[in-house]
C-alpha cells in the first residue's frame, strides 16, 4: 500500500488501484453520515475532486491520487457511510481506478513513512 499526504491509501490490485482513506483521516472526520461517490466510467486527473464525505464535524473532498478511469465504486458506503469509521482500510474502500500512469504511485509514502508523517 501507498499513502498520500491527504490521508488516502492506495492498494494495487491486479491492473487496478483501490483507494480509500486512512484510519487517521476517519478519526479526524468523526462520525461519517454521507458519502457521494463518482460515476463508474469517469475519467479523472490527479487532484480532481472525486468523492464528497460529510461527517458530524465537517465536509471533505477526496482527490484522485492518480490519473485514470473509475471502474468500480463501493455502493455499500452510500447505504452505510459509517462503515468508513469501522473499517477504513478494509471493506470501506471508495473506488477502484484503472491507472493511466501506474508509476504515479511511486510518488507516495510507504506505510512506515506515513506513520512517521502522522506522528
Amino acid at each position: 500500500m501507498k499513502f498520500t499526504e491527504e490521508h488516502e491509501w492506495l492498494r494495487p490490485e491486479d491492473e487496478l488501484v483501490v483507494v480509500g482513506i486512512t484510519e487517521h483521516a476517519a478519526e479526524q472526520l468523526g462520525d461519517i453520515v454521507f458519502i457521494e461517490l463518482p460515476e463508474v466510467g469517469t475519467q479523472v486527473n490527479k487532484d480532481d475532486e472525486v468523492v464528497v464525505i460529510e461527517s458530524v464535524k465537517a465536509a471533505s473532498d477526496i482527490l484522485a491520487p492518480i490519473d485514470g478511469e473509475i471502474v468500480e465504486v463501493n455502493e455499500a458506503l452510500v447505504e452505510d457511510p459509517g462503515k468508513v469509521n469501522e473499517d477504513p482500510t478494509g471493506d470501506a474502500w471508495f473506488f477502484k481506478i484503472k491507472p493511466a500512469e501506474p508509476e504515479q504511485m511511486d510518488e507516495y509514502m510507504s506505510e512506515a513513512a506515513y506513520m512517521k508523517y502522522v506522528g
